[in-house]
């Protein structure tokens, strides 16, 4: 019989004893923008736009996922208590939001 998985902190690394309360996490980051601005308001300059836009990132040196990555990023796993206390300050909306990035 084997006992609990070892499990580790997803943002320090350190091996979390199976006794020791650990907190599972899920970050989903998702691109928004409120408006998005159009030469022509006409669907034919719409059509124009999109044809455009699909050139440039054919074109474009950005690497397919890097795109993708750039609209949806997420990521799931476990942290410790300090970790977790890290965190939750750092996305806090009532702390100081006018902190440099």
């Amino acid at each position: 019989m084997t006992g609990p998985r070892l499990r580790r902190c997803a943002t320090c690394g350190r091996a979390l004893n199976p006794r020791e309360v650990y907190y599972r996490f899920k970050l989903v980051l998702e691109g928004e923008q409120d408006v998005l601005e159009s030469a022509e308001s006409s669907e034919d300059g719409e059509q124009d736009a999109l044809a455009a836009l699909v050139r440039r990132l054919e074109e474009g040196p950005e690497d397919a996922r890097e795109l993708e990555d750039q609209v949806h990023w997420e990521r799931a796993g476990v942290v410790c208590g300090g970790c977790r206390a890290v965190a939750v300050r750092m996305l806090d909306e009532s702390t100081d939001s006018t902190r440099s990035h």
